[in-house]
């Protein structure tokens, strides 16, 4: 295996809309990841709503907009306390009080209360109040991209400080333990390529 150690100084902004069950795996994926190599993570909220809400047709299958609640409650988060606290709130929001983990996002105040968190913050959920930091935060990661795209977008930050923004890398399971740093390794190397712009399995 690659010496990891190389990649200190690495760091990775992480765009999730909190209620993508996809977008877990990879966030599973990067926690594996931080937790082995020297790697920042910084918990960053983006909006399947925001995403499709000019679109004809409805991708996610969300007549009654339910997809807002949680993006707006996370924006609330990140807004109020800090991308840390969002990684903790969207972390509890799928697992159980045991930490196994979940098949779909559970209860939302719960989630807040086990992330230490305000209730309050579950208000925002039905409201339009962090709408306006909601869909700056979506745009701050989907507008990096030129191209139609989804959750999660990840931009990638080197040592030296060049930057790299793609969607995904997207995963239908959590990797194994012994895969997870492989396939960061093959992540940089392709973060590296300046002409690399997408990959589909």
């Amino acid at each position: 295996m690659t010496d990891t150690t190389a990649e200190a100084g690495w760091s990775v902004d992480f765009w999730l809309d909190p209620a993508c069950p996809l977008t877990r795996h990879t966030a599973l994926w990067i926690t594996q990841v931080a937790d082995r190599v020297a790697l920042q993570v910084r918990w960053r909220v983006m909006s399947l709503s925001v995403l499709n809400e000019h679109r004809d047709d409805d991708p996610e299958g969300d007549p009654h907009g339910y997809l807002w609640i949680p993006a707006r409650i996370a924006a609330a988060v990140q807004t109020e306390h800090g991308h840390a606290a969002l990684g903790r709130f969207y972390a509890a929001l799928w697992t159980e009080p045991d930490g196994t983990g979940r098949e779909w996002i559970g209860d939302i105040d719960e989630a807040l209360y086990r992330s230490g968190l305000p209730a309050a913050l579950g208000e925002a959920g039905t409201a339009t109040d962090y709408d306006q930091a909601l869909r700056a935060s979506h745009h701050a990661g989907v507008d990096q991209i030129d191209a139609r795209i989804g959750t999660p977008v990840l931009a990638v930050t080197a040592p030296d400080g060049t930057r790299r923004a793609f969607f995904g890398p997207v995963l239908n399971a959590t990797p194994a333990r012994a895969d997870a740093v492989r396939l960061w390794e093959a992540t940089l190397l392709m973060a590296r390529v300046p002409a690399f712009r997408e990959l589909k399995a």
